[in-house]
């Protein structure tokens, strides 16, 4: 018997619905806010990755699918969707024209990180990127995207909005020498990984989970005691556009994100309803990004949602979205001719419809039909037809009805 491979999952069953509830969310969200759907490869050369996320995070040198091919290429499967999408974006010269360039994606992303609650090798992930435009109301509208998403799942009061800038080019290599500075007077107190950053990106020990790291960066430098003038407008911006949009957030200037692409603008939506604080989507700006991997200088800046991690979240929290069927039609030998007829009729106007292919006796078939979950019933008997009509039950309170055939589909819209 073959088994699946660690850190991978199959997702079937009672499961599927949470997925589908999310996932009809996801479409009619992004669109709404007028962002327009992009399928990338889940397969690119492990170069776009090492050079858009960058070679020192934790997501290339530990995590990354990489291999060669034939061809002796180094290829890796997709970690995160950002890089994918502005290789994209260049290769296929999205950046002409005006206008923001909007795009959303979902689907499966692969890390070879340790399995554990909530966290895959194969995960997936919902995502937005928004190009073209360096204002701080894109910035405000990507968040208030964010928000909204985990509100329409249901979950939005479990969850807080932490923000903070990280700074720019300009004003970030200062702030690195200070880190520097601090963190040498500490280094025996850091972890392996941090001692190593310490000379690589010292930022990214302030992201550091490990305790005595934490205990440490607690009282480092931060980040918004060195912005440049342009960055503390930029922010103090960003703040007053999510005030007068409604939307709640806390400042954290330890936040920093993972991946070596982010400027400015950084948030995190933030739960405790796990064991331990955990980022449910968190994303930020990326404005030399697109210019890192071969295109013009052209402003970006995302999010990205763990989807298997706000499931689990959506069930901690009690909510259910089961898959629900539409109608169980019932039928037996002599009456099966105008019974699948009627099957296809119904299915026609996009009702869920399923039947049982034994054609049991009724009261198997009932049992059936309790176990599916449908909404509606609907007796195909002989005596029915004769009269031209079945019998409509409803599941929820048991009331039936002899209806005639050339009324069935208007009832059922009704009830639909």
């Amino acid at each position: 018997m073959f088994r699946k491979i660690r850190g991978f999952r199959d997702i079937y069953g009672e499961e599927i619905g949470y997925w589908r509830k999310i996932e009809e969310v996801i479409y009619s969200l992004s669109e709404s806010f007028g962002y327009s759907e992009y399928k990338m490869p889940v397969l690119e050369k492990a170069e776009v990755f090492d050079r858009g996320i960058g070679s020192t995070t934790d997501i290339v040198e530990k995590e990354m699918f990489a291999f060669e091919d034939r061809n002796g290429d180094l290829l890796a499967l997709r970690p995160e969707g950002t890089a994918g999408v502005v290789r994209g974006v260049v290769e296929n010269k999205l950046y002409a024209g005006s206008g923001v360039k909007k795009y959303y994606y979902y689907g499966p992303m692969f890390r070879r990180e340790r399995p554990q609650k909530g966290r895959y090798r194969q995960f997936y992930q919902y995502g937005v990127e928004a190009f073209g435009s360096a204002s701080p109301i894109v910035d405000a509208e990507v968040i208030q995207l964010l928000c909204t998403f985990f509100d329409k799942c249901g979950i939005g009061e479990f969850l807080r909005l932490e923000i903070n800038s990280i700074g720019c080019p300009e004003c970030r290599p200062g702030y690195k020498n200070k880190l520097i500075e601090y963190f040498s007077k500490y280094e025996n107190e850091l972890c392996e990984d941090c001692k190593r950053r310490l000379s690589t990106n010292p930022l990214r020990i302030l992201d550091c989970k490990v305790p005595g790291c934490k205990k440490v960066a607690s009282d480092a430098p931060v980040m918004i005691d060195y912005l440049c003038s342009e960055c503390r407008k930029h922010f103090d911006s960003v703040k007053y556009y999510l005030e007068i949009s409604g939307i709640n957030y806390d400042v954290n200037p330890f936040m920093v994100r993972g991946l070596d692409y982010y400027v400015r603008t950084a948030f995190e939506m933030i739960t405790d309803k796990f064991e331990a604080n955990s980022t449910v989507g968190a994303g930020g700006r990326y404005d030399g990004l697109v210019k890192q991997l071969g295109g013009p200088d052209y402003p970006g800046i995302g999010f990205a949602v763990g989807i298997d991690r706000l499931v689990n979240l959506i069930k901690e929290a009690g909510l259910t979205y089961e898959e629900t069927l539409d109608i169980f039609l019932v039928m037996f030998p002599e009456t099966v001719d105008a019974g699948l007829k009627l099957l296809k009729s119904l299915r026609d106007e996009n009702w869920g419809v399923d039947m049982d292919f034994e054609l049991g006796s009724m009261k198997s078939q009932m049992k059936k039909a309790n176990r599916s979950q449908a909404s509606y019933v609907v007796i195909v008997g002989e005596e029915e037809l004769g009269k031209n009509a079945v019998t409509l039950k409803n599941m929820t309170d048991g009331e039936q009805q002899l209806v005639l055939l050339d009324e069935l589909k208007n009832i059922l819209s009704q009830k639909l």
